[in-house]
């Protein structure tokens, strides 16, 4: 991954007129022309065995419109519980990572919707402008607005601040850490940020070793490193020790360390991204603030117990 970063670095420099910004989004990697989401056969990090598959009634995907400084655009949004019952739920709003597709990121949606029981959390999530069968094309401002589009679903449906957590997953946690720290439609009561980056300058330093402004090849502002420290909201951080595009020294601690509210957090061992197989049990120990516990299976449900 790192070399093919690199001589995509090489690219921009030698053709001068682009820039390392689209390189942030793989929205077409594996291209679909409808969502089947339990029924999808493609590649996926991870599948559910079949007793916690959810059932029809329960998952529900729709389209909305999204509005980024006056572009707006169809994106699709997945809701994962009783949407009758969003008034009086708590919410898990997940922003995935920066390939595919809901499909894709189907599973990982599932099994927040089985943390505490099945559906004792409803669980939304959407797909980002430029993926999957979301209208556009990806821009950092986009994210933003897309998420921020999945809030005002959820709000008008009955949603309140106090009952929203939001979970952002890689790519995810700019926007996560963002409307986290610059509410706009509703204010995240927790957060969730899963091998967040520090920010796209660091990102791009990081993965090429190269030690130069990253202004003079991107546009990207973001600096979940720096937005961080306007978060008030309890925080769980968790990293794979072994992330070898995302390292946990140099952005998911950065983060965290600068982090200044309540906080807690699983360090992953002996695996790059905790999506590897969340079904093998891990035996090494997981560090918390206030404990060291074994992380049972699935871990998930351990380390979102922490905060929830």
């Amino acid at each position: 991954m790192r070399i093919i970063f690199l001589f995509s670095v090489v690219v921009v420099f030698l053709t001068s007129c682009l820039k390392m910004d689209d390189f942030l989004y793989n929205p077409n990697e594996h291209p679909i022309d409808s969502y089947r989401l339990q029924n999808y056969t493609g590649e996926v990090e991870f599948r559910l065995p079949d007793s916690m598959a959810l059932a029809d009634s329960m998952i529900h995907l729709f389209t909305m419109m999204s509005n980024d400084q006056g572009d707006v655009k169809k994106i699709y949004g997945l809701y994962l519980g009783d949407i009758s019952k969003i008034a009086t739920d708590t919410v898990i709003l997940y922003c995935h990572g920066n390939k595919d597709h809901l499909d894709f990121y189907y599973p990982r949606a599932q099994l927040l919707a089985w943390v505490g029981g099945k559906h004792h959390y409803g669980v939304m999530t959407f797909d980002y402008r430029g993926f999957g069968l979301s209208e556009g094309k990806p821009s950092e401002s986009g994210l933003y607005a897309d998420a921020d589009a999945a809030m005002q679903w959820l709000k008008q449906k009955g949603l309140t601040s106090d009952r929203l957590i939001i979970y952002g997953f890689s790519m995810g946690t700019a926007p996560a850490t963002e409307l986290s720290a610059k509410p706009r439609s509703l204010t995240p009561s927790k957060i969730i940020l899963e091998a967040p980056f520090a920010s796209a300058e660091v990102f791009y330093q990081d993965a090429t070793g190269i030690a130069l402004p990253g202004s003079y090849v991107m546009e990207l502002k973001i600096d979940n490193a720096e937005e961080i420290k306007s978060v008030n909201q309890p925080f769980l951080w968790f990293h794979g020790i072994k992330d070898d595009f995302i390292s946990m020294k140099t952005h998911g601690e950065v983060v965290f360390k600068n982090y200044r509210g309540v906080k807690k957090y699983g360090v992953i061992p002996n695996i790059d991204v905790i999506c590897d197989n969340p079904y093998e049990t891990i035996e090494d120990e997981v560090a918390t603030i206030e404990t060291l516990c074994k992380i049972p299976k699935p871990y998930f449900f351990y380390l979102l117990s922490l905060t929830f």
